[in-house]
């Protein structure tokens, strides 16, 4: 591969720092969007480079940053957490190790006070039961984690 130009390079990383400027983005979106800008793919990958090297780009700590903010912000599940990760271009080791840093009790937790929330008396019914279900699964809990969150939620009440 040819070694970029001082002046592409420089395009390369003044495109990206913009880019990166509102929020953490990940290697392959800082990529895509590079390519998008008609950047000399050389450039782009000693931007890239010089970017992840700086700590700029970081597809771990981007990963584990989206992962806390669904769960803590939008009750996102682990399932969907891993699609939109996946999504985005990270790689599915480091899916996994940000998933894997919260527990199935903590999980499981989480989805049944988002079911105390939606539904301030617990179902009674299998309609309900039902309704509560989609709702988890649409939030991307597992489907037996799911389950046993509507069945603790009868528990409790």
């Amino acid at each position: 591969m040819a070694s970029p130009t001082l002046d592409s390079r420089d395009r390369a990383l003044d495109l990206a720092f913009r880019y990166l400027g509102p929020r953490d983005r990940t290697v392959a979106e800082t990529r895509r969007y590079l390519e998008g800008k008609r950047v000399d793919p050389a450039a782009i990958t000693a931007a890239v480079a010089e970017l992840a090297e700086q700590g700029y780009l970081d597809d771990a700590r981007y990963a584990q940053r989206f992962a806390e903010d669904r769960r803590e912000l939008d009750d996102w599940g682990a399932e969907r957490i891993e699609r939109r990760l996946l999504a985005a271009g990270v790689d599915p080791d480091v899916v996994a190790a940000a998933l894997a840093q919260q527990a199935v009790e903590d999980e499981l937790a989480a989805a049944v006070a988002l079911l105390r929330r939606r539904f301030p008396t617990p179902p009674t019914n299998d309609r309900e039961r039902n309704r509560a279900l989609g709702v988890l699964v649409r939030k991307g809990y597992e489907s037996d984690l799911a389950h046993e969150a509507v069945r603790a939620l009868e528990r409790a009440s």
